[in-house]
């Protein structure tokens, strides 16, 4: 007998078969809160960082499987605390293991563009095909990076870049399938309440704020939500519904669910050791801000417009404080105060295990920002207001030839203009908590200021209320006006996290 027939003969009697028992079936519409940059890795002749699209109809977005497998399993072993059982039990091995044994995934998420398509297991993570819905892309936007001189703070040589993103209300359709197999050496039921437990508690990332999808999701992009659960169980051991299986296992299931009932899961079993420090801040704006748009704001009128960007169910963009600008005012400052108490081996190690370090000729190992900023919608500014200006020649005092130019910030109402900051410090030290609180007192102060031409006075926040969360306890602090503030009971912890961040610069010992 050939080897290929000994083969075939050991798959029919069920040898190297799964031996597969219920498929568990869920669909769900994922919707971009912020816009998001699903990309090529190439360049066009168009931008910089062009958008990954479906190869039959350029005009719809794709979202990959692996981008969603790999979000889901990153999630879920940070909600693990690094123990990893339940990711290994639900995604499979990790291929860089070598005590791995290659044990195949649970789970199998569907892709598709256009029509659905086969996507072969490789036996090692989950096949994930996610489908966009047609007619719910209301197109891209662009947005203009730049890389700042971090001695000169202006713009760094060949800095300059651009990048499309997919606007905020772009949908797409999940899928995902998750295979009940009978377990060797294992309790049954014990072991799907396992699968059922991990794959409850790695969907859950998709609606907590835990999951980002694409390019820059530390810095505000590729923020979502998941509504309308719908799914399908079927018990591939009673006739019936494996033929309903076969007949009709490809479509979308038509029960609406609540994911913990219907996987028979209780929520406070999904574990949760993540270690996160969470600042949720709001300010009001103290005159104006003006942080330049890209293409399609500035073509025509004004030579510079504050940025705007579309936002799920309003007609016209919305003023936005970007999370790339932010994050580069604090990562300059954070370096400026830094540099105050420590030498600069300890200052480069604070600043690059915190906001990622630079990518430089020397050093080409990146490594992603544990701070993640939010974008910031500004509520209730002026838009509409033009302000023409004069460039004057230092020497005669005088107008420079073609020095006219005019701009369109973001005015302030009185106290009516505010937006809301929000950063995250994933596994945070008391240290990093400590120039957490620095930046804060110079963003409320109006010391820090944000986006272009601060030096007329424009990007200047004042602080209203701030709320920090970290290791179990809440801190709120609110102006409580005359420059005084109204601080809690357990305000003097604050002071210790400053103290750790000294310590830790001058390379003292913790207590």
């Amino acid at each position: 007998m050939s080897t290929m027939q000994e083969t075939r003969n050991q798959y029919w009697a069920g040898i190297f078969s799964r031996r597969i028992e219920q498929r568990i079936v869920i669909e769900g519409m994922l919707e971009l809160v912020t816009p998001a940059h699903f990309g090529t890795g190439d360049s066009d002749d168009l931008t910089d960082m062009p958008l990954l699209t479906d190869s039959l109809d350029p005009t719809r977005p794709l979202l990959t499987g692996s981008t969603l497998t790999g979000a889901l399993r990153a999630y879920l072993q940070r909600r693990e605390g690094g123990s990893g059982h339940l990711t290994e039990a639900l995604f499979g091995g990790d291929k860089g293991n070598e005590e791995d044994d290659g044990e195949q995934s649970a789970l199998i998420v569907e892709d598709a563009s256009g029509d659905k398509g086969n996507e072969e297991d490789d036996g090692e993570q989950s096949a994930l095909i996610v489908e966009d819905a047609i007619g719910h892309s209301p197109g891209y936007e662009v947005r203009d990076g730049v890389k700042l001189n971090a001695q000169s703070r202006t713009a760094a040589d060949k800095g300059l870049y651009d990048m499309h993103l997919w606007r905020a209300g772009t949908t797409f359709c999940l899928r995902f399938e998750l295979l009940l197999t009978a377990p060797s050496g294992q309790n049954k039921q014990a072991y799907h309440q396992q699968l059922k437990l991990a794959f409850y508690t790695a969907l859950q990332g998709l609606n907590d704020d835990g999951i980002s999808l694409g390019s820059r999701k530390s810095r505000g992009y590729g923020q979502i939500k998941v509504s309308n659960w719908q799914g399908q169980a079927y018990d591939l051991q009673d006739i019936n519904q494996l033929c309903q299986w076969l007949e009709t296992g490809y479509q979308s299931p038509a029960n609406v669910i609540d994911l913990a009932d219907f996987l028979g899961v209780n929520q406070n079993d999904a574990p949760d050791e993540r270690r996160l420090a969470d600042l949720t801040a709001t300010f009001f704006l103290d005159g104006s801000l003006l942080i330049r748009a890209g293409m399609g704001q500035a073509d025509a009128g004004p030579d510079m417009v504050h940025l705007h960007s579309y936002r799920s169910g309003k007609k016209n963009p919305v003023p936005i404080l970007s999370g790339t600008s932010l994050a580069g005012a604090l990562r300059a400052r954070a370096t400026k105060i830094a540099s105050v108490f420590g030498q600069k081996a300890q200052i480069t190690a604070l600043i690059n295990g915190l906001f990622g370090p630079e990518i430089t000729q020397n050093q080409r190992e990146p490594r992603a920002s544990r701070l993640l900023v939010r974008e910031a919608e500004i509520h209730n500014g002026v838009t509409d207001l033009v302000q023409n200006r004069v460039s004057i020649d230092r020497f005669t005092g005088g107008a420079r030839d073609t020095a006219l130019f005019n701009e369109q910030p973001v005015f302030s109402r009185k106290q009516a203009t505010t937006l809301e900051i929000k950063l995250r410090i994933r596994n945070p030290t008391d240290a990093e908590v400590g120039l957490l609180l620095l930046l804060l007192k110079d963003l409320w102060t109006g010391d820090l200021p944000i986006g272009g031409e601060s030096s007329v006075g424009r990007g200047r926040l004042r602080g209203h209320k701030a709320t920090l969360h970290y290791a179990g306890e809440a801190w709120v602090i609110e102006d409580a006006g005359n420059n005084a503030l109204h601080l809690p009971p357990n305000h003097r912890k604050l002071q210790d996290f400053v103290d750790a961040l000294q310590r830790q610069l001058k390379g003292e010992s913790q207590p």
